[in-house]
């Protein structure tokens, strides 16, 4: 791969600043460096932020994305700004769990890609938020995502 594949990354190498929020951040990709392999790429937020919409008390969430590339993988960096974008942002754990899945599929078209939102209680009661783009590739070793039941988390 040549240097002209990272051409257009606007964040990498530089200063960035946090988004004021997900919808002013930029996700950027870049080409997979193995296509054709059906690889598991795993990001893990263990300290994802956001905030009620209804109160602006803070929420918590271990977010972990597991997905098969297929042409492109996500930017590191600006997958870290866009989920740091977050913390001042207003929504139910599902919708924030949906966002974040919705614009990685929509950047990466990837052959597959499970996301697990694990919430951290309100009120008593933690809320899992878990969605796929469907059944992965036969053949395609998927680990668990290990994120145990909610009994302190830790």
């Amino acid at each position: 791969m040549t240097e002209d594949a990272y051409a257009g990354l606007t964040q990498l190498g530089r200063a960035a600043p946090i988004p004021a929020s997900p919808d002013d951040a930029a996700l950027e990709r870049v080409p997979n460096p193995a296509p054709g392999k059906h690889y598991v790429v795993r990001f893990t937020c263990p300290e994802f932020t956001s905030l009620c919409p209804l109160t602006g008390q803070p929420d918590f969430a271990h977010i972990v994305i597991d997905s098969i590339p297929r042409d492109w993988i996500v930017e590191s960096k600006s997958l870290k700004l866009f989920v740091t974008s977050f913390r001042n942002h207003g929504a139910f754990h599902e919708a924030c769990t949906m966002q974040i899945a919705g614009r990685l599929v929509a950047l990466l078209d990837p052959v597959w890609l499970r996301i697990g939102g694990y919430w951290f209680p309100r009120g008593g009661i933690p809320i899992d938020v878990f969605w796929q783009t469907g059944a992965p590739p036969e053949g395609a070793w998927i680990p668990p995502q290990d994120v145990a039941p909610y009994r302190g988390r830790f």
